[in-house]
């Protein structure tokens, strides 16, 4: 006797549902973890940026409290407005993610409308076959019309493996409502932080527009000073001048002390007859050269290999001024430049090592403040516009100690310090050796 043909296709068509609806799942749950990593790594960002913003806002504070408004106000305000900029892109950001979310959301919630509503369909069958099929006697009549035991046993299996189709059915059509439940609960989540990021949007832009007026009055005021502007850059590019020079000077008394050690050295290795090859590093191309030791050469090494990783100089700052050539904002033509990096920080901050390292320099330079040299094998870090130094020449120090205390300047009121990074006698960006995240 033949199986009914309508049951025999929704028994056999049962795996493939299943096999479908594991594919949906996994389609759907593969985006949506790269989307909370996303996600997280926006909110992550937006944090830092936040808490950038206060600290920009509170030196720009600092700097109102000064004497005179000055260029460093512009530069600060400046600062600020950059910093809030950034955390507007990264709002927009996460509202672009947040709507390609909900779109998955509206789409997935469709596809488990489809689904139940197939399901439902093909349960409806098979209830409906049941009812007709509902009497026990031509069930059992079915089973015992076999022509042998073989063919009665999977008569009976047959009618088991229905009903269990049947149960299965029912709990998927469950499992489907409960998901749908999810998507529509997490939906509406997710319109609603949606319309949180929108309005922080519209309130971070209404600051930025207030930040930007300032700008452009504070731009009208200095305009105004230009004679005082130019006498304040003069100042501040013989004060530069200075400090390159002692750098230079430092540097180059290093390079005499290393100088006359390899040439005790050699000395030495000449009367003991010692034939030992040793690998040197040479340092300061284009300079008098000296040799790194065995240790030197790998604080060399370990310092290269940390390049975009090395600690801020300070707890709490922000670069006020980058590395290099600089248009002036007020004065047309004129282009400073600059040796390293400008970061500022409230006052009372202390400057601090970017990588470990032996003092080979400390001096002070009338007009400026007081200047810290640390050597990292052939690379140097120098920290200048220092009140207090806490290290002396020959000190080893470590990554993010304490080496001095940042000068503040009450006619600005700021709390500014310079960093360069030089490798031999060129001088580097430090912002490309700096932890940025």
């Amino acid at each position: 006797m033949q199986q009914p043909r309508t049951l025999r296709v929704r028994i056999n068509f049962l795996p493939l549902v299943y096999f479908a609806f594991l594919t949906t799942m996994l389609c759907i749950s593969i985006p949506s973890v790269a989307q909370k990593q996303d996600k997280k790594a926006l909110e992550l960002k937006k944090k830092k940026q936040k808490k950038e913003i206060e600290l920009a806002e509170e030196l720009l504070k600092q700097t109102k409290q000064g004497k005179n408004k000055t260029l460093n106000t512009l530069v600060t305000l400046n600062k600020n407005i950059e910093k809030r900029e950034e955390y507007i892109a990264t709002i927009n950001s996460e509202i672009g993610l947040m709507s390609h979310q909900i779109d998955d959301n509206n789409t997935s919630i469709k596809s488990l409308h489809n689904d139940i509503t197939k399901l439902k369909k093909e349960y409806a069958g098979m209830v409906y076959f049941a009812y007709k099929n509902r009497d026990n006697y031509d069930k059992m009549m079915f089973v015992f019309a076999a022509s042998d035991f073989n063919q009665a046993y999977k008569r009976l299996k047959y009618i088991q493996e229905y009903n269990e189709a049947r149960k299965k059915q029912i709990a998927s059509i469950s499992q489907k409502q409960r998901e749908l439940g999810v998507q529509v609960e997490d939906l509406e989540q997710k319109k609603t932080e949606k319309r949180d990021l929108l309005g922080n949007q519209e309130s971070e832009k209404k600051d930025l527009t207030v930040k930007k007026e300032e700008k452009e009055q504070l731009l009208s005021d200095l305009q105004q000073k230009e004679v005082q502007l130019k006498k304040d850059l003069e100042k501040k590019k013989k004060d530069a001048e200075k400090t390159e020079l002692a750098i230079q000077a430092l540097i180059q008394a290093e390079i005499d002390r290393q100088q006359k050690l390899a040439a005790l050295a050699a000395e030495k290795e000449t009367k003991t007859e010692s034939h030992v090859v040793k690998k040197n590093t040479d340092v300061f191309k284009g300079a008098a050269k000296y040799h790194l030791s065995k240790d030197e050469m790998d604080v060399n090494q370990s310092f290269a290999s940390n390049k975009g990783k090395l600690p801020m100089p300070v707890i709490q700052g922000l670069v006020t001024e980058s590395f290099g050539p600089h248009e002036h904002p007020t004065i047309s033509n004129f282009i400073y430049v600059q040796n390293g990096v400008n970061i500022q920080s409230g006052k009372g901050s202390l400057a601090r090592c970017i990588f470990q390292g032996e003092v080979t320099g400390v001096t002070s330079i009338p007009g400026v403040g007081k200047l810290v040299i640390v050597r990292h094998g052939e690379y140097l870090s120098v920290y200048s516009n220092l009140d207090e130094v806490y290290v002396q020449t020959g000190d080893k120090v470590k990554a993010k100690q304490n080496i001095g205390k940042i000068q503040f300047d009450a006619e600005e009121g700021k709390t500014e310090m310079n960093l360069q990074i030089w490798k031999g006698q060129n001088k580097l960006n430090p912002e490309d050796w700096l932890f940025k995240d």
